[in-house]
């Protein structure tokens, strides 16, 4: 069973029709309908859109967030089922955080206006692309891309062009530590090329003629340079004419830090170490040096007046660099300053079934997710600490489900319900209606119709919106609330206290983890069907059988031994079977092991566990096993290849398996993710 974020996420069926905002009919407000685009921020305007987000920000109540990934799911068997446990769940959305890319992010902030009795909203849509702006050697970014995700975009006029090529990058803080620490390794241990070092130089081989005639060139040409810079310094004039026929100036004069010195051009590589050779071999007075350029470093040679000037040259070179590094990664942190900004404000946060969401915000912005959800609690907990759900909200407020009713709680269903005066140009409102004005640069409208559907800026317009008017049908009352501390008095309000903190793991299931605390519940509704609870004790997972054979086979199978089972199927290689019992599990591992030493014998032949394991590739596992498959980060379409580019190998020995961690090799290794198991210690896996 999918989850409905996913389906969020993934394909936003719904079509949503905008419609221009009015005021409660309360008030005095204009009829006249006023349509701007929202404020598009990409990397050309981000500079001065985030001056003005800091100063909304900081006055804002609260703000809401959405965003736009480039898929949801790296393999079918990484959906959400009704048999995933919590810890499960989890281990899928950190793996889709980890591998999709976030395109678009919206933020919309919400300021309380006591004089109009209004909230005040600027939406914003940030269009954001993971690109590689510091560590010139390391590996570009990486993600996927999933066609339903990408056509879904399409159809919304979502711009591709615009978002690779104007999308404002960004730096976790996990990165810039790493480029920083590496920037401070760097800076203490080494210097630009230079003869300052009293390492013993070494000759670079001269192993072709070519070669030969090049270093006797070279020292002509320097030596040439050098006398006439000595001569031009005693009041001579220079006596080197320009060869106006030469394409290139290889040799360009420049001053380079107050010093002359020499511009090399054109050189391949080698000719360039030759020519390093040459200087700091037979020049006591010239350095080579190698600095940074626009595009490409450059290689400079520069008249020194004596060793304490080298050794100042070369601080200054040194520090010039460091600098500039460290500039490079200030502007490489790029969009997470929005991020920083929501977290040190500690405003509250609201979203709308947002675990993925913020999932995609701790993995881009903070660095690598933990492998455990109490950790990534922990995680979300310290960076942003009030974070609510207008999808718990809808769903475990019986004042709110009453006026849902029984109404699918997506996205936009729930704005046309819960804020038709808002989602509407009918002119219906009434006075328990929240007004919302719409500010976008210099333009501002109570009657707002961006022209643009199913864009991040515009879903979190919305998604504020919802929580505005839910807290006013949970009678919270702005109207005696000042905007400097509306936003503490929301925090504290008693009415929201229930629902602070509180986001789905999965909402087909009701499973929902409290950030305050780190536990994990399933909610109860009298407007949800309740499933029963899964004795996650009693399951098998069992993959890698015939293709021929199908859930119903399978259960036919299994019930001739064991009696009443259940069995579901994961993808086409792999099923679920729930047992009756947890002591069956281990009796079915057993059996199915005991059954592959006796293949040649009659009893296997006529036993009705023979078809299941025919083909000699059928393995079987309790429930914890596909813990640890879903943890890696290998991604394979089909489980059964999961499995095995996992590394899951057995070996059976008295009816228990162990997982073969000495066969693998240390790539492999590190691939498998999660706790590593100790040789030797009991998976409850068998494999034929």
């Amino acid at each position: 069973m999918k989850q409905h974020w996913m389906v969020r996420a993934l394909s936003k069926t719904l079509t949503l029709t905008l419609f221009p905002i009015s005021f409660s009919s309360s008030r005095a407000c204009s009829s006249h309908s006023s349509s701007f685009a929202i404020k598009n921020v990409t990397k050309s305007n981000f500079d001065s859109s985030l001056s003005d987000l800091r100063r909304h920000v900081r006055d804002s109540d609260f703000v809401s967030i959405d965003l736009e990934m480039t898929g949801v799911t790296s393999a079918p068997w990484r959906e959400s089922f009704e048999f995933d446990r919590y810890d499960v769940r989890y281990l899928k959305v950190k793996d889709s955080a980890e591998k999709f890319a976030v395109v678009q992010f919206g933020v919309c902030t919400f300021r309380w206006d006591p004089t109009k009795h209004s909230f005040i909203a600027h939406p914003h849509n940030f269009y954001i692309f993971p690109r590689q702006e510091v560590g010139g050697d390391a590996r570009s970014y990486e993600f996927l891309c999933q066609t339903s995700s990408i056509d879904f975009l399409a159809k919304y006029q979502f711009d591709f062009n615009l978002c690779v090529k104007e999308g404002i990058s960004y730096l976790s803080r996990a990165l810039e530590d790493e480029a920083r620490s590496q920037l401070h390794s760097a800076h203490e241990d080494e210097l630009p090329e230079s003869p300052c070092a009293t390492k013993e130089i070494k000759d670079v081989p001269l192993v072709r003629m070519a070669d030969i005639l090049f270093v006797e060139r070279m020292k002509n040409k320097l030596n040439e340079w050098h006398d006439d810079l000595l001569q031009v310094r005693n009041g001579g004039s220079s006596r080197i004419v320009k060869d106006s026929n030469a394409s290139i100036d290889q040799f360009e004069t420049i001053f380079f830090r107050m010093r002359p010195a020499i511009k090399l051009n054109g050189f391949t590589s080698r000719q360039l170490r030759l020519i390093k050779s040459i200087v700091e071999k037979s020049f006591k007075d010239l350095a080579y040096i190698r600095v940074n350029g626009d595009s490409c470093s450059q290689q400079i040679v520069v008249y020194i007046e004596s060793r304490r000037d080298l050794e100042l040259l070369m601080k200054e070179v040194k520090e010039s660099l460091r600098k500039e590094s460290e500039m490079k990664i200030g502007a490489a942190i790029g969009f997470r300053h929005v991020i920083d900004l929501l977290s040190s404000e500690q405003k509250l946060i609201v979203g709308h079934n947002c675990f993925l969401d913020i999932a995609h915000v701790c993995r881009k912005f903070l660095g690598p997710l933990p492998s455990n959800l109490e950790e990534y609690v922990t995680l979300v907990h310290k960076n942003f600490p009030y974070i609510i759900d207008t999808k718990i909200l809808l769903n475990a407020s019986n004042i709110l489900q009453l006026k849902m009713k029984k109404s699918s709680t997506s996205l936009p269903k729930a704005f046309a319900i819960i804020c038709p005066h808002i989602a509407s140009a009918s002119g219906l409102a009434h006075t328990s209606s929240v007004a919302v004005e719409v500010q976008v640069d210099d333009m501002r409208s109570s009657n707002w119709n961006s022209g643009a559907k199913h864009e991040a800026g515009y879903d979190a317009f919305m998604t504020g919106c919802i929580f505005a008017q839910s807290c006013k049908h949970l009678d919270i009352d702005f109207t005696n609330s000042h905007s400097l501390n509306l936003n503490l008095n929301l925090i504290k309000q008693n009415k929201l206290q229930n629902y602070i903190n509180l986001l789905y793991l999965s909402w087909s299931s009701g499973d929902i983890v409290n950030l305050n605390t780190g536990q994990t519940t399933t909610e109860s509704s009298v407007f949800k069907i309740q499933q029963p609870k899964i004795p996650f004790q009693n399951i098998a997972l069992i993959w890698g059988f015939s293709s021929k054979l199908k859930a119903r086979a399978i259960k036919e199978t299994l019930c001739k031994v064991f009696g009443l089972t259940s069995v579901y199927h994961l993808d086409k290689t792999a099923v679920f079977v729930q047992f009756s019992n947890p002591e069956l599990v281990s009796e079915f591992l057993e059996m199915k092991s005991s059954l592959e030493k006796k293949k040649n014998d009659a009893i296997y032949v006529f036993h009705p566990l023979s078809q299941l394991l025919e083909g000699g590739q059928t393995c079987a596992a309790s429930y914890e096993a596909y813990k640890q498959i879903c943890g890696s980060p290998v991604s394979k379409v089909l489980f059964a290849h999961q499995a095995e580019a996992v590394g899951v190998k057995f070996e059976v020995q008295q009816n228990v398996c162990f997982h073969n961690l000495e066969s693998l090799d240390d790539d492999t290794k590190k691939q498998i993710g999660g706790p590593h198991f100790p040789k030797g210690e009991i998976l409850d896996v068998v494999s034929c």
